[in-house]
């Protein structure tokens, strides 16, 4: 058994090691590397490095290049204190989370919010859709951890902002196809530009795969639209459409015998239920910046969309007994915010502050089904609502010429309520709000052009979502659990950045996470999973990236994440089920690694790219009793790009677990049935063509 944190502090030495090779050498080709602009941290735009956050971003080559584009997870698992697990089939969200926030998640993405252009893609109870999310219209991912993703209100144990492709200045239009294992196809067709002072992009694909798994058949339609208007120099607005239509069949997790031994066979309730889902969604929301003067501007963001969800679920293990789960949601909200820059004491300040209102109602059918046909036998017929009410500020204020200081400071109000229309069970109805002010301070000293340090601590705040207030029994009759309390959390952290030369960059942050009231996974059984709170917990640990652009079109780059994520009391669920202090949070990982070697010849439009992943074992539930065990899979991808006239070419091949590791790429929590691990996939391939033509 290797150690793990050797493994990064030798990724990390031998970057270091090559990169100052190289730097001995005379090269007039030695690339300058420079840190990227962001602006989900402050809310204006600020160069990352000098930012007492731990934030990173992922770029468009990476989230466009060899890639299928269809899951977050596939950008995502680059970055160090994010857990990203495909699931190996489409019926549910991929798992991500960070620092532990959200690993309990069955169904969408808690613990973090997530938002395309500043436009919210969370509920106001706090659930995320990152299937919403065209990843052919993308140009950067920025994932923000630690305390001052609490300014973005309840659930955010980190933020992820997707920030959408601008328009080129002359019209493009392009067309895409990739074909892969497992009968896989996608096509998209693109057109971009602008016409008459308006910008726009309009990008349109098609999905479809067997899947690796018996019973994972899934297709997805998806299309986004983007314009963009200067109304005068200083008034922008720019709208965004986002439309998907999506069927995934569901096999269901496997016992762990099965699992190993026969990985993409299907839980045989599965196949008797016919598990699946139905998923619609169309989101419009509107970006208008103002700027009154060179001191002060306004931005108003405002959404509106619907959702529909029919999930088809099996209730026993021997029958074809099941349950369809429908959901029809409207949804809005908005957020007005006035940014204004200045002087304190002769030293720049910059201070945003806003308001914002969610709502979301939800008409939701609990229907039995026999074979996954409804039988009109009714459990539930009730009206969801969410909504939240929030006021924030937040500012900086460079105290010296090498010390700014950043503080923050919002308040959440978030209410769920039922309104019960089955009344053949009793009155379920009833409403709870919950209030919260969470405070964020933060410091960053700036040593020289080449180091900072930085600190910082907030206060975190977890509301249950409908779905883990849905059921307080897994029985068919259970009332909802309403007496859920929030969690309530202190966030502690201290990180570095730094220049190792011009053209290698560092990042280290360790932080410490302490929580009242966790919310976590009590049972799940036939298609219901029933939540509680579990008292103290704590997660501490560390984060390390490198990166370093080499002379000669070389880049090497190395994340290491260490997360001790525990119960910090003991306490006993309503199943009987003692869970010890001391035990691990089922979901994480103790340590996760990502390295990628990549290489281009400019001359011949080449590029390729090794990529190496390893984590670490995972529990499966609260009591520790099992785990899925650690791997590493490696994994290649190569290309290439023609440019004539005006049309530009590109191909791409990729191979995913080259050496055919058996893995569980993610764990069903606390399974009554036994059944927690989802395997994902041995080799499989995946190969790619785009035509691109500028007018």
């Amino acid at each position: 058994m290797f150690n793990k944190k050797l493994i990064s502090i030798a990724t990390f030495s031998a970057c270091v090691a090559m990169q100052q090779t190289y730097a001995a050498e005379d090269n007039s080709d030695k690339p300058i590397i420079a840190n990227p602009v962001v602006v989900t941290a402050t809310r204006v735009e600020e160069n990352s490095f000098d930012l007492p956050v731990a934030i990173d971003v992922v770029g468009k080559e990476t989230i466009q290049d060899g890639q299928l584009r269809m899951s977050l997870a596939e950008s995502l698992l680059r970055i160090p204190g994010i857990t990203a697990q495909s699931r190996g089939q489409m019926a549910q969200d991929p798992q991500i989370s960070t620092r532990g926030f959200g690993a309990r998640s069955s169904f969408g993405v808690r613990g973090l919010r997530l938002y395309v252009d500043g436009i919210p893609l969370s509920m106001p109870d706090g659930i995320g859709q990152p299937g919403v999310v065209d990843l052919d219209a993308i140009r950067s991912i920025e994932v923000m951890r630690g305390p001052f993703s609490a300014l973005y209100g309840n659930s955010s144990g980190g933020v992820l902002q997707l920030l959408s492709e601008n328009a080129p200045k002359t019209p493009e239009i392009s067309a895409g196809a990739m074909f892969g294992s497992y009968d896989t196809k996608r096509d998209n067709i693109r057109a971009a530009g602008n016409a008459d002072g308006i910008e726009y992009l309009f990008n349109y694909s098609n999905f479809q795969s067997d899947g690796y798994r018996d019973h994972s058949n899934s297709k997805k339609e998806q299309a986004t639209a983007k314009f963009k208007l200067n109304l005068n120099e200083d008034t922008t607005l720019t709208s965004l459409v986002n439309w998907f239509d999506q069927d995934a069949q569901d096999p269901l997790g496997l016992s762990r015998k099965i699992a190993f031994s026969d990985p993409t066979s299907v839980a045989k309730s599965a196949l008797m239920a016919n598990t699946r889902v139905y998923r619609s969604h169309t989101q419009v929301g509107f970006n208008l910046e103002h700027h009154i003067n060179q001191n002060n501007s306004i931005n108003l963001i405002s959404y509106v969309g619907t959702r529909e969800n029919e999930q088809y679920l099996s209730t026993s293990a021997v029958s074809n007994s099941g349950r369809a789960s429908q959901i029809s949601r409207d949804f809005w909200g908005s957020d007005l915010r006035w940014n204004n820059q200045g002087s304190l004491f002769d030293r720049p300040y910059t201070i945003s502050t806003g308001i914002t209102y969610g709502k979301m109602n939800d008409d939701r059918l609990d229907i039995n089904a026999t074979a996954g046909v409804k039988n009109g036998i009714l459990n539930r017929d009730e009206k969801n609502i969410a909504s939240n009410s929030d006021q924030y500020i937040q500012g900086k204020w460079a105290a010296m010429d090498q010390l700014d200081l950043h503080a923050g400071l919002r308040r959440t109000q978030v209410t769920l309520e039922i309104d019960d229309n089955n009344l053949t069970n009793g009155d379920s109805s009833g409403s709870v709000t919950y209030r919260k002010t969470t405070p964020v301070i933060g410091a960053v000293w700036k040593v020289n052009p080449a180091l900072n340090f930085y600190t910082n601590y907030g206060k975190g705040f977890e509301t249950p979502t409908f779905i883990e207030a849905a059921y307080a029994t897994t029985a068919a009759s259970s009332k909802p659990n309403l007496g859920l309390k929030p969690s309530e959390s202190r966030n502690f952290e201290i990180g570095t950045k730094a220049f190792i030369t011009d053209n290698t960059r560092a990042g280290l942050t360790f932080f410490k996470t302490l929580t009242d009231d966790e919310i976590v996974v009590q049972d799940s059984l036939f298609g219901r999973s029933t939540y509680t709170n579990a008292g103290k917990t704590k997660r501490d640990g560390a984060e390390l990236s490198a990166e370093s652009w080499l002379p000669h079109n070389i880049s090497l780059y190395a994340a290491y994440t260490l997360l001790n994520a525990k119960f910090d009391s003991t306490f006993t669920n309503s199943l009987g089920n003692t869970i010890v202090s001391g035990n691990t949070i089922p979901g994480t990982y103790h340590t996760q690694i990502y390295g990628e070697a990549a290489w281009k010849h400019e001359a011949s439009g080449f590029r390729t790219a090794f990529e190496a992943r390893h984590n670490s074992k995972s529990y499966v539930d609260d009591v520790n009793s099992d785990i899925a065990p650690s791997y590493t899979i490696y994994n290649i991808r190569a290309g290439f790009e023609q440019r004539i006239k005006n049309w530009r070419l590109s191909e791409f091949a990729r191979v995913e677990n080259i050496f055919d590791k058996a893995y569980i790429g993610s764990v069903r929590i606390n399974d009554s049935n036994s059944r927690f691990y989802e395997p994902s996939a041995g080799r499989n391939w995946l190969i790619g063509l785009n035509m691109n033509y500028a007018f």
